[in-house]
């Protein structure tokens, strides 16, 4: 499966931005998927992620209550709404996917990855 997400862009503090990820290739609810961001000079980190239905979601606590994931399956899509975004929240956010079972919440057990959004948030 191919991923690319979009929507990033420069906001204020405060503001909301909802980004997408569109998945091309078949069987597409199949997969778990998840979004991540990586700062600079930091470590990739988990954001969260979503069951193939769509019935379970997982948060860091950095965004929980803030962020939420979601997809349409008819549509290829997985979505990551977040609200009242931080300047800490400033990274490249990426989808990626997975069929696996293991940990979802580390990245290492993602099989697929899109390209990456910048998203920057502004004090």
């Amino acid at each position: 499966v191919q991923l690319q997400a979009s929507g990033g862009g420069l906001v204020q503090a405060g503001a909301s931005r909802r980004l997408s990820c569109l998945a091309s290739g078949r069987a597409f609810s199949d997969y778990i998927m998840g979004w991540f961001r990586q700062a600079p000079g930091k470590e990739r980190e988990f954001v969260a992620t979503i069951s193939q239905t769509g019935s379970n979601t997982y948060y860091s606590d950095s965004v929980k209550g803030r962020f939420t994931i979601s997809r349409d399956n008819s549509k290829n899509m997985v979505y990551l709404q977040m609200n009242s975004l931080k300047p800490e929240d400033t990274a490249v956010y990426y989808c990626a996917a997975k069929r696996n079972y293991y940990n979802s919440y580390d990245s290492r057990n993602y099989e697929y990855w899109g390209q990456g959004t910048q998203v920057t948030v502004s004090s």
